[in-house]
């Protein structure tokens, strides 16, 4: 091939221009860029008139011009370096120039790699020169993310970051579950003496009263091990908070600052062996017996033990969940203190406990199965502030209502299923860590013209197995933090929204943290299997999150049967046809046709724009909440049972929960984005809830075509999208993972320190 000449203004442009063409995702707002570039340039009129034709849409460049760039590129001899401020800036002054010291970059070449988001990762596999690589960029402040995303629970998160220095919390193989409890015990006892366990208790009790921080320790403690955290979380979340929610007084002065400091170790007996998600269904009974002023525990069969119980063999009290019987009258279920061991350690008459034996994970918790004949109690050992026994033997309850009462209860302890989630995104963040400084030290693969191996974190594959859910990381982290402080400042009539968000935000976020921890072991290769590289643990620590605290397949159901009726009715009441005919009229006017224009849009401007993402994640949901209503009422006009007509639109119901928890997350994080000082980090931040929506979409695109909302064009270019953005954000990894605050003394993985 004849070589072409061109000038020093054409080729200080050439290697953009091989970028951008070869990018394949040239649009109108980057053909804007680049012109504009070019206009402001003191180049010559033939010279702005060849560039211009050559960014041309309608008629690119010829194979042959492309060669001739390329030759260019190959034959100057120049390097590029990746470590330069702009680093193809540079390069392409280099190759105009022929020199290698530059002290000021051109601004019109600049101007384009930062508007365009061109990135190392976009060209130096299409270069044959050599590259000196760098682990990342250090445009953004891993510090200053984190500080943002801390918020005002900053000092005390540092704190408490800072105590996981302790030597007690060294990380440490231990395959003996007795070893590993007994290890686990001490630091849960430790936690309790620097007032860590009682940070939502009042200060009476020894704490601040400020659920959100203790959200804040359950979380950040994950990064110091699942087994501590979940035992840290029943002694103090579950078996604590049941006293400080459901008792009274009498309870918090008698318990809560012991329970605290983990004086008084205790468990929290809600699931049994027959009886897992349906709590009012279980069949421990709590009989009150007016002759003795005292209520009588029984497990009435074999297989309705307490099961699962965390914390079961070193409790001396547990927090009994049974069905009240007051004068042969079942109250429904209530929660009551049960001392189950004495002070030397032995249980109390009637208690039987068995070890669950070793796990998948959590080892170093001690789960146990709890059974109770005819175990004898105080009266005053009920947990009455939603329903009471007096001294006469007569039950009353402030909430008349069994069924309110029941949920109101329940929806006291809601706070524990966000800490769950909290926890469970703590561990994804943990193994994405571990996994992206792995990527960015290990080398594999070279061609016949390089020597070096390439970075695993340069591949495109390797960007989106990781980037991706480093994103959605970022946007789980923004609306947990805000529901928790939600919770923490609802009323009881503003519960039962908050309640619906958790559910879907529970079961979607673990779900994605057990997928995203997966993801990570196997981008570790084999490295990623050992155990003193800490992904196994978490693997094996977070696998549970899926189902405790509710199993998320019914929670997710019960987000949807809470966005059906509005929040307002249960889902078999009286007037559940009355609700239908509501959603119906409500929805029905804005599932309209969509413009084709719409449905082909795919320009850049377009498909990063909050409005439309918003849109999307919003008609996913609106539609399926039609389409299920719809289908429950057809079932129901036909006479078939409502909770039938429930059960055959299942499989509906999870989608409407899945899409209910991404338009919640992603409208979360935008509101926080907009809260956001510092404009760097917010452009960084629009760009992660940009990947996030455009991610959704992708993986939903089948659905979304199915209806007509994109076009298979729109289909294609969300996905180029998708990687495009994954290789902008590739710099700037390190910085992101960073950013979650993992304390250095939390991470003990050999390949992260190789």
């Amino acid at each position: 091939m004849k070589n072409t000449q061109y000038t020093a203004e054409l080729v200080k442009y050439i290697p953009f221009l091989y970028v951008i063409w070869s990018d394949e995702l040239i649009s109108p707002s980057e053909i804007a860029v680049f012109e504009k570039a070019v206009a402001n340039d003191a180049l010559s009129k033939e010279n702005k008139t060849t560039l211009k034709k050559w960014v041309n849409p309608n008629k690119s460049p010829s194979d042959d011009t492309l060669r001739s760039w390329k030759t260019v590129i190959d034959q100057s001899g120049v390097k590029l370096i990746e470590s330069d401020p702009y680093p193809l800036t540079y390069f392409s002054m280099r190759l105009k120039n022929g020199i290698e010291a530059i002290e000021e970059p051109d601004e019109s070449l600049k101007y384009i790699e930062i508007n365009l988001g061109i990135q190392p990762n976009h060209y130096h596999h299409l270069f044959d020169v050599k590259i000196e690589a760098s682990t990342g960029a250090q445009f953004y402040s891993a510090e200053k993310i984190d500080t943002i995303l801390k918020g005002d629970r900053a000092e005390h998160i540092d704190k408490f970051r800072k105590s996981l220095n302790d030597p007690i919390f060294n990380f440490e193989i231990l395959r003996e579950k007795r070893d590993f409890r007994e290890q686990v015990l001490a630091q849960v006892k430790h936690l309790g003496k620097e007032g860590y366990g009682a940070m939502a208790f009042s200060e009476a009790y020894g704490g601040i009263n400020n659920m959100p921080i203790y959200s804040s320790i359950f979380e950040n403690l994950m990064y110091a091990g699942g087994s501590l955290t979940i035992k840290f979380g029943v002694q103090f979340g579950l078996f604590g908070g049941s006293i400080q929610n459901l008792g009274t007084k009498k309870h918090h002065d008698a318990y809560l600052k012991e329970t605290g400091e983990a004086k008084l170790l205790g468990c929290f007996a809600m699931t049994e062996t027959r009886h897992g998600s349906n709590v009012r269904g279980v069949r421990t009974t709590a009989t009150y017996v007016k002759e003795t002023d005292s209520i009588v525990i029984e497990t009435p069969g074999e297989n309705d033990n307490k099961e699962y119980i965390g914390n079961a063999l070193h409790s001396s009290m547990a927090t009994v969940f049974a069905q009240l019987i007051v004068d042969g009258k079942n109250e429904g279920v209530h929660a009551i203190l049960v001392k189950i061991r004495d002070e030397n350690g032995n249980l109390t008459e009637g208690v039987r406990i068995e070890d669950n034996g070793y796990k998948l994970g959590l080892n170093g918790v001690d789960n146990g199965k709890i059974w109770f004949t005819n175990v004898a109690v105080p009266r005053e050992n009920l947990l009455n502030k939603y329903g009471d026994i007096d001294k006469d033997g007569i039950y009353t309850s402030p909430i008349e209502n069994p069924n309110k009462r029941f949920f109101t209860m329940l929806g006291t302890l809601v706070g524990g299923r966000i800490c769950v989630a909290k926890g469970a995104l703590s561990g994804a963040k943990k193994a994405l860590t571990i996994a992206v400084k792995y990527a960015l030290q290990r080398r594999q693969f070279n061609s016949d013209k390089k020597i070096q191996e390439d970075i695993i974190m340069d591949y495109p594959t390797h960007q989106l197995r990781l980037i991706k859910p480093i994103a959605k990381s970022y946007v789980y982290h923004s609306v947990l933090d805000k529901l928790i402080e939600d919770y923490a400042v609802s009323k009881e009539e503003e519960r039962r929204q908050i309640e619906t968000q958790v559910a879907a935000l529970k079961a979607t976020i673990t779900w994605f943290s057990n997928n995203t921890i997966q993801e990570c072991r196997e981008a570790c290769g084999g490295k990623g299997y050992l155990l003193e590289n800490e992904i196994p643990y978490i693997k094996g620590d977070v696998d549970i999150f899926t189902t405790f605290e509710g199993d998320n397949t019914v929670l997710i159901q019960l987000a949807a049967k809470g966005i059906l009726t509005d929040f307002k009715t249960e889902f078999n009441s009286d007037n559940f046809m009355d609700v239908l005919k509501f959603l119906g009229t409500k929805l029905s006017d804005r599932l309209t046709t969509i413009n084709p224009v719409f449905t082909n849009k795919t320009d850049k401007e377009h498909l990063f724009d909050v409005d439309f993402h918003k849109e999307a994640l919003e008609y996913r949901t609106r539609r399926l909440t039609f389409s299920a209503a719809s289908r429950i009422q057809k079932y129901v006009k036909k006479g078939i049972p409502s909770y039938l007509a429930f059960l055959k639109v299942q499989t509906h119901l999870v989608a409407l929960g899945k899409a209910y928890s991404k338009e919640l997350s992603y409208n979360a994080f935008s509101d926080f984005i907009e809260t956001v000082n510092d404009e760097k980090t917010k452009f960084l931040f629009k760009k992660l809830a940009t990947l996030f929506a455009l991610s959704e979409i992708e993986e939903d695109a089948a659905w979304y075509l199915e209806h007509g909302y994109i076009s298979s064009n729109k289909s294609k270019a969300i996905k180029k999208r998708v990687e495009r953005l994954c290789s902008e954000l590739r710099p700037h990894v390190n910085t992101l993972v960073d950013g979650f605050g993992i304390p250095e003394n939390c991470i003990h993985a050999p390949i992260v320190k190789a």
